[in-house]
């Protein structure tokens, strides 16, 4: 083997990728036609995100070698990076063709099954690549997390022990144990694993992930809202999204019986008040209890940078509305109360932004935010300023107030639903939508502040100019 491709293969191990690419460079130089240099090189592109260069050098290794697996799995690799599942099992399942033997490429299998929520094919794939190597780590661990989605706790943990017998420094089981123990309500157990998976890999998000979620769940509420979490995870897009909708339409149906009859009530309406509180629960849990991890020193370290930019966004809306609350206690004026409630209402949208992949989806919620977070200001800044007024502008001011509360509150309850369909959004790595979303849809939110700001001028123009 080429000494340069050697050691390309030795940097590739040690994510070293740059490194490797400028020895891939070097064995084409002398090789341009080295059809296993150009996949490796593949993979460095795509994981560096180069995503066009690697999709090109994938392309050219199957053009030179139609016949060669490595090139249809780096191809896998390229297209499961770049989040086109699709394309990338098709490429993976044509290296299976060539090459049934590879335990690898059962692993990327599972691995792009296991990326779709397809649980059962993740755990066939696994097997299949077990039975061809017991010892296999990478099908081990999705073995293990396959195991975990589909209820079989006990399983998953017998497996993922094993695996740490084997391989004690293997960070993805220590991170897949950490998981399991979550799942059983055993959080200071996952820290110990979570922690010990850090200490391995500093940069795996997974188990850093994990561990601010053990943290979180020591408080016994949080607990409750992870159980949640982590059932409705479980389940395909489409029977989460039964689970909402008939959770909804049974708190209609229930709250219509009641009103017809009344003698109902009694029982029914703690059931309607438990609802209600646990769907806010489940969306302003994650980002309150962000906030309060930012009191603690290790949480505070655990958090990344667009978690602690979440809670500090949170943090502005909760301080806001209690001076708004105390502020209504102390005057008795309601404008400053239904202040408060606009501050409240945009905690929801800011806690789901970063939870939507980097991308259109999370363009598209960070611009509902933004539009969300301007007409609280036009309600927050109209309902204020005709408190203060004695001018007889004072009641358009507040009826401008009024007339956005409204669209603010049924936008910010909306606003919950859309974050449920743009977190289980993937978006295509390497393409232009999300710029296309932000230039469209900043163009349509700033002629609507420029409205808005128009209407408003005139209104105080028109109240200025005749009192009457």
């Amino acid at each position: 083997m080429n000494a340069h491709l050697q050691r390309a293969l030795m940097l590739l191990d040690q994510a070293r990728y740059e490194l490797a690419i400028d020895e891939l460079r070097q064995v084409l130089a002398s090789e341009p036609n080295h059809a296993v240099a150009h996949a490796v090189l593949a993979i460095c592109f795509s994981n560096t995100k180069n995503d066009n260069e690697a999709q090109r050098e994938a392309e050219l290794a199957i053009h030179l070698a139609p016949d060669q697996a490595f090139a249809f799995y780096a191809q896998a690799l390229v297209m499961a990076n770049r989040n086109q599942f699709a394309a990338a099992q098709t490429a993976i399942e044509t290296a299976i063709g060539l090459d049934p033997y590879n335990p690898n490429f059962f692993a990327q299998l599972a691995q792009i099954r296991f990326n779709q929520s397809d649980w059962k094919g993740t755990l066939e794939a696994a097997q299949t690549g077990l039975s061809l190597d017991a010892e296999s780590a990478a099908c081990t661990n999705l073995r293990a997390m396959a195991l975990v989605k589909l209820g079989r706790k006990i399983e998953a943990q017998e497996a993922i022990g094993a695996a740490l017998k084997r391989a004690p420094e293997d960070e993805y089981a220590h991170a897949n144990m950490g998981w399991t123990l979550l799942e059983q309500n055993q959080p200071e157990k996952a820290m110990e694993h979570f922690r010990e998976s850090l200490r391995l890999n500093p940069e795996m998000d997974w188990a850093r992930a994990g561990i601010i979620e053990a943290m979180k769940s020591r408080y016994f509420l949080y607990r409750i809202m992870l159980n949640w979490f982590l059932w409705m995870q479980k389940l395909q897009q489409k029977a989460q999204w039964g689970v909402i909708i008939g959770a909804y339409i049974g708190f209609q149906l229930l709250s219509g019986f009641a009103a017809k009859h009344p003698e109902w009530s009694p029982l029914l309406q703690p059931l309607l008040i438990l609802y209600i509180a646990f769907a806010l629960m489940t969306w302003v849990a994650s980002p309150l209890f962000n906030l309060v991890l930012r009191t603690s020193p290790f949480g505070r370290l655990a958090l990344s940078k667009e978690q602690i930019r979440t809670s500090n966004w949170v943090g502005v809306c909760v301080l806001s509305g209690i001076m708004l609350v105390v502020a209504y206690f102390a005057t008795g004026a309601a404008a400053l109360l239904g202040c408060a409630l606009a501050c409240v209402l945009l905690i929801p949208p800011l806690g789901g932004i970063y939870r939507c992949q980097q991308g259109w989806p999370r363009a598209t919620l960070s611009l509902v935010t933004i539009a969300l977070g301007f007409m609280a200001a036009v309600v927050v800044s109209t309902l204020l300023v005709s408190h203060w007024l004695t001018h007889d502008i004072r009641r358009p001011l507040q009826g401008i107030g009024l007339l956005y509360f409204t669209p603010l509150l049924y936008g910010s309850i909306g606003a919950q639903f859309l974050t449920n369909a743009l977190v289980s959004a993937t978006p295509k790595r390497g393409t232009h939508t999300e710029k296309k979303v932000w230039v469209i849809g900043g163009t349509l939110l700033g002629i609507a502040a420029v409205a808005t700001c128009a209407f408003i001028a005139l209104i105080v123009t028109i109240g200025i100019m005749d009192p009457t």
